[in-house]
Order: structure tokens, then sequence, then C-alpha cells
């Protein structure tokens, strides 16, 4: 199995000094075990209601600044990470959507960390994190129906070689490489900043493979550190 090495570029650095990421690659085996993802979105959701890592507000905060350096709007773009925490504490759980992504949703929620996830299949080149030019395409949905916008300049994007993965770095998923179940190649990108320590990282890292190969017995998983370097 060949892992994902994602391109960081370096200007990230300037946004976001001592960006580091985990890059989980996954051969995937067949869902035997649904019941693993359920279990683990449910206890990351009661968790969050009694306590937290000490460290997660601090790391959730951070996030936000860097939003703020590169023109988003952190209270009405978040983090995907501080998006799925506050729909939790506000109704005390997450709606399931499918068991792969409650199963990083849940490592997201616990760790106050966002984790992507995106089908491997529908990648056309190697995943790069950048500063979007503004015309680049990215699909999405509006309405109930499929719809096409551009990143605004100056944007943290994710992106492959056909447009945009994944708006204001973390924010909203693409449909194009949008995961689920069926896919055979998974990619999942758990994203730090300095305020999460090394080790929570690698531990939610852990957390995540050991999940997803209790689900799919079997599943192969190729774990690397990807650091952002000026």
């Amino acid at each position: 199995m060949q892992p994902v090495t994602p391109h960081i570029d370096p200007a990230i650095a300037s946004i976001a000094p001592g960006f580091r990421a985990l890059s989980i690659t996954l051969e995937a085996a067949p869902i035997l075990h649904p019941e693993v993802a359920e279990q683990a979105l449910r206890r990351a959701c009661a968790a969050l209601q009694a306590s937290e890592p000490a460290w997660a507000d601090a790391h959730l905060a951070a996030w936000a600044e860097v939003f703020r350096r590169f023109g988003a709007k952190p209270q009405r773009t978040p983090c995907s990470a501080e998006a799925l925490r506050k729909r939790a504490l506000r109704d005390g759980s997450l709606p399931s959507i499918d068991p792969v992504v409650d199963l990083y949703n849940a490592i997201s929620v616990q760790f106050a960390i966002p984790v992507g996830g995106e089908n491997l299949a529908a990648y056309v080149g190697t995943p790069s994190l950048t500063i979007a030019g503004g015309s680049e395409a990215f699909d999405t949905m509006k309405d109930g129906a499929p719809a096409h916008e551009s990143p605004d300049a100056g944007e943290v994007i994710w992106r492959d070689e056909i447009g945009v993965t994944c708006r204001r770095w973390n924010w909203r998923q693409g449909v194009r490489t949008r995961l689920d179940a069926e896919a055979q190649r998974m990619w999942f990108i758990l994203e730090s900043l300095p305020e999460m320590p090394l080790k929570a990282l690698h531990e939610a890292g852990d957390q995540l493979v050991a999940g997803l190969q209790a689900m799919m017995p079997g599943a192969r998983a190729e774990v690397l550190l990807v650091e952002c370097r000026a």
C-alpha cells in the first residue's frame, strides 16, 4: 500500500506556525461491526458533556485565530471540530451519517481536532494544502441541488489536480471526494496546532485506526506525521 504524503504549501507556515497533521491511508475491508462507530460517537458526545482535554479550549481558540489570519470569520465558518462540538453540546448527541464518518467525527469531538476523510478513488494526484487564487472549482450542494463555486482569493484550501476538495481549510468538504463506507481506499487527515500536545495527536490517530480495524477486520493502515516547514 502506498501511503498518502500530502503536500503542504510553505506559505501555510506564516498562517499556522507549528501546524502538524497525521495522514492515515487505509485499505478498507468489509464493515462487519458498524456498532463500533455508533458506540464511539455516543461515548464522545456523552464525555463532552462531562469533561474535555485540558488543552481543548486553547486548541480551538488557536484554530479560530488561524482562520482570521486568512480572512475567514470563525464565528460564521468555524473549523470543523468546533462546529461538531458546539452541535454535540447543544443537542447532547450527533446524528449518524455513515459508520466511517461517525467514527472520525467521534475522534474529532473527543480530541477537539479537525478530522477529514476522503475517498482516494475520487482523488486526482496528491492532496495539497495551499492558498487559493480564487478561480479554483469547488463542487458543493445548495438547497439540495449540486452547485459550483470558487473559494475566496487567499483562502486556505485542500485541493487536488481537478479542484478544491475542502474549503476554508477544514470547514466544508466537497462532494466529489466525500468518503462513505463503500470506499475501498480511504484517506484521513487529523490536523493540529501546537496547543494540542503531539502525544495527544498520536493518541487520536491510534484510536481512529483501532476503531477502523475493529469495524472492518483486515483493514490495513499506514500513518504518517506531516509537519509544515517554511
